[in-house]
């Protein structure tokens, strides 16, 4: 396990920086068997290529952007990141239109309608229009989260001051803290004097600044404390738990990880330990399943406790998603073979193979000798002919077949660098 101030600063920092969420994607591929391409259509728009120069199309072969970019990331939602070299950067939306103009050293994706921009380590605002909202004029500067931004201001040379502002770039909380994170369900936190607090929209003190360890507010509840515990609170700023939970790991379907006296567990909103702190080891509930490990042997639980998977199977650490279900079934290693376990904890895929990864697009890479893909009911579905191959992720996977690299479909049809493929490793 990990040192446990890291672990609450990791949660802290986790919880609090706004994070971006891309719009659900919509994803389709064209194969061209006569070039060995493959075209990846994200929303409607696929990334081309001349030389090293990048640029974006239509899927009826509108060009959006003709190939300039050095680099482009693929489109969130509206917008994508691009370079025009190392150290000019810029944002473009699905029209093709020049958001930012690449003349930034970082820009963020829009965030309450808001772009941050930095130059020269100095940060300003554009809007989605692309107009340069806020100046650049900030030494630290966060993004746009419920209507206001984090920025620092110099109060002299050394010293700078954090206050908020609004998206005319109104200072509405004055630059009073040695530091501030945005706000996140109507309260911010904030340091003074190395001790956290929370304020209001009015900037208001409403948890006092006393902490040394203290989260965001999520989901209507924060873990305040110092090295020796974190009591749990509500939005009411109530309090829950007595300060004895040394880690906060996170919040996933209901439960909240935490540890004490070395031990980890589970509580519910109310605060109560519902799953008692004993296991060594434990993982964040996905699909109502999460790991556990005692004495070296892992398992999975349901958020009642109860045991799915019993815990006498093993994990080497050489994966990562082992325990984690993918497509309703999760890798488990027994005696240095790999299977398949349900989310009843039943082994479809008894231990057997000699390597294998998770499940993806309903496909499993395995090794029995050389690497194929099984489907979920463990028969091999793409032949076991690879020196190597990678999970499924957006309807393709790598392979290495005979020193070659190679990208396929879920048919086991080659679709990048096919040459010297066969047409399909399929039965």
């Amino acid at each position: 396990m990990k040192n446990k101030k890291q672990l609450i600063i990791l949660t802290l920092l986790l919880t609090l920086l706004p994070a971006l969420r891309a719009q659900e994607e919509k994803v389709e591929y064209v194969d061209d068997e006569s070039c060995g391409c493959e075209l990846v259509f994200i929303d409607g728009i696929q990334t081309t290529q001349d030389g090293d120069l990048f640029g974006f199309k239509r899927e009826d072969g509108t060009v959006i952007v003709p190939n300039k970019f050095m680099f482009v990331d693929r489109f969130h939602g509206d917008y994508c990141k691009v370079y025009m070299d190392y150290g000019r950067c810029g944002l473009i939306n699905r029209n093709g239109d020049q958001i930012v103009p690449c003349q930034f050293d970082d820009v963020y994706y829009p965030t309450d309608g808001m772009i941050l921009v930095m130059k020269d380590s100095i940060y300003g605002y554009y809007d989605t229009l692309g107009t340069l909202r806020i100046p650049i004029r900030y030494r630290a500067a966060s993004s746009f989260n419920e209507g206001t931004a984090v920025v620092a201001v110099d109060i002299d040379s050394t010293l700078v001051s954090y206050g908020f502002i609004d998206h005319d770039g109104k200072m509405v909380i004055e630059p009073r803290f040695q530091y501030a994170f945005p706000f996140n369900e109507g309260v911010a936190v904030v340091k003074n004097y190395d001790r956290y607090g929370m304020i209001d929209r009015q900037g208001k003190e409403v948890f006092p600044i006393k902490f040394e360890i203290l989260t965001s507010m999520f989901e209507g509840l924060l873990f305040a404390g110092d090295d020796e515990g974190l009591a749990m609170y509500n939005n009411k700023f109530k309090q829950l738990t007595p300060p004895i939970y040394t880690e906060l790991v996170g919040l996933t379907e209901g439960r909240i990880l935490v540890a004490r006296n070395g031990k980890y567990g589970y509580l519910n909103s109310k605060g109560k330990e519902v799953i008692p702190c004993q296991y060594d080891q434990a993982g964040l509930f996905k699909d109502q399943r999460a790991a556990v490990t005692l004495d070296n042997h892992w398992g999975i639980i349901d958020p009642d406790g109860k045991i799915i998977l019993p815990i006498q199977f093993d994990h080497s650490g050489y994966r990562s998603e082992a325990y984690v279900f993918h497509d309703g079934m999760a890798l488990v290693e027994k005696d240095g073979k790999y299977g398949y376990c349900n989310l009843l904890g039943q082994l479809v895929v008894y231990p057997c193979f000699e390597n294998a990864y998770q499940f993806g697009d309903g496909l499993a890479p395995v090794q029995m000798g050389a690497w194929g893909y099984i489907n979920t009911h463990g028969d091999f579905y793409i032949n076991p002919v690879f020196d190597l191959a990678s999970p499924f992720e957006w309807g393709r996977a790598e392979v290495i077949y005979k020193g070659e690299t190679h990208k396929i479909n879920t048919e086991g049809r080659c679709v990048k660098n096919c040459k010297n493929a066969p047409k399909s490793w399929r039965k």
